[in-house]
């Protein structure tokens, strides 16, 4: 009797308790959209015209080290490109389906599309959903990302590993058990096995616990995870010092590499980039407003993790590259995600004094719409074969168009052999003068070469009338480099020495040309 008493009024009350709070609810749909909304804006742009209708030089390497066996690939990474190994490894797997140009790219597509997905649920986490989206999708708005998400290269997959270690690093620090921390910690070493220079990433990390006043068990905890992620990484990195003579052409970065850096991030055209700098500055100088709510163990701030992923590796690889020249931009691609978080964190701020909650998320969303729009002219110039530093199948076909079978061709400087490598239909039935062994069996990428006096009696012994078909690349024959390779030199002293060349036959396209010499 006494307990019925103590009942509250009304019959329905444990229904009710039993309903989900509604601001839960929509904080959960709002994080779904957040992860969701982004991820498929990036995979629609990355699918668009993603047949460019032709491959550049680095995705030539691509096409044709992971069409190798096994073997034959680890006799490569031995000599050259052990950096990008694993990423060979994987496409090999990839292109073993579909070895044509859609599918080298597909996985840079959907490691695009992941990263922006992670991009938002940081958002989320370090925020709340509507930064998320905003970040995420400002993420996938960015040219610079456009570019490398339709590349046969790794950089987008790093990226993907960068933020899923990101992502993991947040969990980690707030829920510190041993295997959130080894989940890390094998996150950050595939990322760096798949580019070495990833590993900055964990100085970036160690800067974020550092100002989030971590607690010495949770820097134990990383130490391990980030100390057995550099353990991994040692036998990759003594292999390619040995091989940094590939890279001996990056000049020693200056402010405008460092310029352009900060337009690749933040946006190239003027008022998208000021808009997300002052955005980024009003994150780190204005407080925030609410947010999440407090979880157990070490909760980091947003721009305690955006800041110093989108600063530290790229200031720590500049200063290294004042004595060893290995500053590139794409090489950095997986810092980006720091910006479009700290801007759209940044438009939280102001915008979170717009008391109606659905206003202030369409508002945001109508910017980065803006930000694309202005800068869309950029993303369509991407999409063109101009938009790489040359373009191999019109060489390529250039040469299928005028050469016959029994013709023969050289190439000139030796890594002109990848037009023939990437296209070998347009070369079928030419001989090649200067090969000695083919690239899969010389353990390199464009194959070992005969000596000039070889050269000279193969040219010697051709008949009288014969045709010689020379692919060059206008962009170094002639200039002083190529004078300075000796072997290249002697190649063209040897064929001006027993052929004439038909200029009427010549053909120029961006970046090469295929021209004709006859045997006198």
């Amino acid at each position: 009797m006494g307990l019925t008493e103590l009942e509250p009024p009304g019959a329905a009350a444990p229904e009710a308790a039993a309903q989900p709070p509604p601001a839960r609810a929509r904080t959960t749909r709002g994080a779904v959209l957040a992860v969701a909304v982004p991820a498929a804006v990036m995979l629609v742009l990355g699918l668009w015209g993603l047949d460019r209708g032709t491959m550049w030089r680095d995705e030539s390497a691509t096409f044709q080290v992971a069409r190798r066996s096994l073997p034959e690939m680890r006799h490569v990474l031995g000599t050259i490109d052990a950096v990008h190994g694993l990423y060979y490894l994987l496409m090999h797997a990839v292109l073993a389906v579909r070895p044509d140009e859609i599918a080298l790219r597909l996985p840079s597509v959907a490691a695009s599309a992941a990263t922006a997905a992670l991009v938002g649920a940081l958002g989320c986490r370090l925020a709340r959903p509507r930064v998320g989206l905003w970040a995420g999708l400002l993420y996938a708005a960015t040219p610079f990302v456009s570019h490398y998400a339709q590349e046969g290269r790794s950089y987008a997959l790093v990226a993907a590993g960068a933020a899923l270690g990101t992502w993991l690093l947040v969990r980690a620090a707030e829920h510190g058990s041993y295997g959130r921390w080894a989940g890390y910690g094998a996150v950050v070493a595939g990322t760096a096995l798949l580019h070495e220079f990833a590993v900055l990433l964990l100085a970036a990390h160690a800067v974020t616990l550092l100002l989030s006043r971590a607690p010495w068990r949770t820097w134990r905890r990383w130490g391990c995870a980030a100390g057995a992620a550099c353990l991994l990484l040692i036998p990759l990195v003594v292999v390619s010092r040995g091989q940094s003579a590939q890279v001996s052409w990056i000049r020693t970065p200056g402010l405008p590499e460092a310029e352009a850096l900060v337009k690749a991030f933040a946006g190239p055209e003027q008022p998208v980039l000021g808009a997300v700098l002052v955005l980024a500055t009003a994150a780190v100088l204005v407080p925030a407003r609410g947010g999440r709510a407090p979880r157990r163990g070490v909760p980091l701030g947003l721009a305690a993790v955006a800041l110093p992923w989108a600063l530290v590796p790229p200031v720590l690889l500049y200063a290294a590259a004042q004595y060893q020249p290995l500053f590139l931009d794409r090489y950095l691609l997986f810092c980006l995600p720091g910006v479009p978080l700290l801007a759209a964190a940044g438009a939280d701020r102001i915008l979170g004094l717009v008391p109606w909650r659905r206003t202030v998320t369409a508002l945001g969303a109508a910017a980065v719409l803006a930000a694309f729009a202005v800068q869309l002219p950029l993303h369509e110039r991407e999409r063109l074969p101009t938009s790489r530093g040359d373009e191999l199948a019109p060489v390529a076909a250039a040469a299928g168009r005028s050469a016959r079978p029994g013709d023969a061709v050289l190439f000139l400087p030796q890594y002109e052999r990848r037009v023939a490598l990437a296209y070998p239909r347009g070369f079928t039935g030419l001989h090649d003068l200067t090969l000695k062994r083919s690239p899969a069996a010389s353990g390199t990428l464009f194959g070992e070469e005969v000596t000039t006096a070889v050269l000279r009696d193969r040219l010697a012994r051709l008949p009288s009338g014969s045709r010689v078909w020379v692919v060059g690349d206008t962009h170094n024959v002639g200039t002083r480099w190529f004078r300075a390779q000796r072997a290249e030199s002697a190649k063209v002293t040897a064929l001006e020495a027993f052929c004439q060349e038909e200029r009427q036959a010549a053909v120029f396209v961006r970046g090469g040309s295929v021209s004709l010499y006859v045997r006198r």
